[in-house]
């Protein structure tokens, strides 16, 4: 290869100015090395940035006063042979897997998201021994041992033992259970002075809030979850009192019973359900609120039972078609489907077919609200109480009686449950078909017009039309008459109220029309 000599030159310049720095770079790194120095490094990346509030702080004055609760029972034998049969297995296919599955998981969860706490399976033991049937969490209330649990997760037992945070198992006692609100209060006595928590004032809680949830999820001990409040006021149908506090934090079986606390260290509520098609926290767990939890607790400690008002009456919704019926400007309220003979409200004058719309001067926004209302008063408390009747507002005053202590049905003894007549008569604009009742009060319907309205608002034959707007029904004639002064009053439904299997209840259906 042939190389011009100005090329040659300048190509020698440069290879020898590259050799010197090189020479220099050795020089360099020899005297560092001689000297113990290292080099220089490039500084690390850190990013300035908001960072996330601990808990920690406060899960370490808290968790003290959270335990595990063990319940046991005292088990009735099963047969000698240990068959499956009598624990419900004997229908299973030959599969020890699956016999195994079904075995370790029986009992988990309640239909409609309730906790289920682990039951065991319980074979014959031989000795008539307490055997463990649910295990939950709790928290102290008080320096001398009384705690708070989930009724479901003690209502089995007979024995109950608390698990404290170090590990010490102390022996309880049952105090009392309230199953309307799912509360239960424990004491341990002995062990000294316990680490307590109190209750915080929920009304101040805002959605968006962060809170720590405590608890003894599947067993494992105390276990700390954190999220936010997702929403208040909710009704999952667990109980005439609901109300639940809508969380995040992650919450599973055996957190029942467990506190849920703001970042100030009180409880704002009490783990109680979840909801979770698979079984599985997903992040939708329920707490009944401390401003509930607290009373009922305070009643319990001081009775051992929670005594509450009774108004005596059942109740629906007031959707907008009976809004509509009665003349009602919202659909507030609660319809008062029928008044229980021995009741306060009937002795009162309340009477099927009025809407209660306020309590002592309170509105009363649903059946729900009326009866945390009620239940939130003592027995014997004379209450005002103010009802929709005939188009204009009248308010009676009740002495609220003792709710009994299993729920009470109205009991109708009208006889209305008769065979019908032969002759049917048609009420075309409403979809029905009707006859007299053999004892000539009400219309017994034999056919619904699937298409109809009626259908649409759960008529069914042998539903039993004994008024509409107030106003007795016995003959096709009382129906028109009812539906024409509807029409001419510038409604656009009438109220009719339907007997079935001696309960009442109301159905707003529009006026024909004729």
């Amino acid at each position: 290869m042939n190389i011009a000599p100005n090329s040659y030159s300048s190509t020698r310049k440069r290879l020898m100015a590259a050799v010197a720095s090189l020479a220099v770079i050795g020089a360099v790194g020899a005297g560092a090395l001689a000297t113990g120095t290292a080099p220089v490094l490039a500084d690390a990346v850190r990013v300035e940035a908001p960072q996330v509030p601990s808990f920690a702080d406060v899960v370490e004055r808290v968790s003290p006063a959270v335990v595990s609760v063990k319940v046991k029972a005292k088990i009735q034998p099963t047969a000698d042979d240990g068959s499956d049969d009598q624990n419900g297995f004997d229908n299973l296919p030959d599969n020890p897997q699956l016999r195994r599955f079904f075995k370790e998981f029986r009992g988990f969860g309640d239909q409609g998201g309730q906790f289920g706490m682990p039951r065991f399976n319980h074979r014959n033991h031989g000795n008539g021994e307490p055997r463990p049937v649910a295990q939950g969490s709790g928290f102290f209330i008080s320096e001398d041992g009384y705690l708070v649990t989930n009724n479901h997760v003690v209502s089995e037992g007979s024995d109950f033992t608390v698990v404290t945070n170090d590990g010490k198992e102390l022996d309880a006692k049952l105090i009392g259970t309230d199953p309307r609100t799912d509360l239960a209060v424990l004491k341990v006595d002995g062990g000294g002075k316990f680490t307590y928590v109190d209750f915080a004032d929920d009304s101040k809680i805002r959605i968006g809030d962060w809170v720590v949830a405590v608890g003894n999820p599947f067993g494992l001990g105390g276990t700390v979850t954190a999220g936010i409040v997702s929403a208040r006021g909710r009704d999952i149908g667990a109980g005439p009192y609901d109300d639940f506090i809508q969380i995040d934090a992650s919450v599973n079986r055996g957190n029942s019973g467990g506190p849920t606390f703001n970042l100030n260290g009180q409880v704002i509520g009490i783990n109680t359900a979840i909801f979770s098609p698979s079984g599985g926290s997903v992040g939708i767990a329920f707490d009944i609120p401390a401003s509930t939890a607290k009373q009922v607790v305070e009643d319990l400690m001081k009775n051992g039972s929670v005594q509450r008002g009774w108004l005596g009456v059942e109740i629906q919704p007031v959707t907008s078609d009976i809004a509509e019926s009665l003349g009602l400007k919202s659909d507030k309220g609660a319809l008062v489907s029928s008044a229980q003979d021995a009741g306060p409200g009937k002795k009162a004058g309340i009477v099927a077919g009025d809407v209660i719309t306020q309590v002592d001067g309170k509105d009363v926004a649903s059946p729900k609200e009326l009866a945390r209302m009620i239940g939130a008063y003592a027995p014997g408390k004379s209450v005002d109480v103010t009802v929709w009747r005939n188009g204009k507002n009248e308010t009676v005053k009740v002495d609220l009686g003792t709710l009994p202590s299993s729920d009470k049905q109205a009991s109708n003894d009208d006889g209305n449950k008769q065979a019908a007549p032969a002759k049917a008569d048609t009420l075309a604009d409403l979809g029905l078909t009707v006859t007299k009742s053999e004892n000539g009060k009400g219309l017994v319907v034999t056919d619904v017009d699937p298409d109809s309205d009626a259908a649409d608002r759960g008529i069914q034959p042998g539903d039993v039309i004994t008024s509409i707007n107030s106003n007795e029904v016995n003959t096709t004639d009382d129906v028109s008459k009812a539906m024409t002064d509807a029409s001419k009053s510038g409604r656009k439904a009438v109220l009719m109220q339907i007997t079935r299997d001696d309960s009442n209840r109301f159905v707003a259906l529009p006026v024909g029309k004729g």
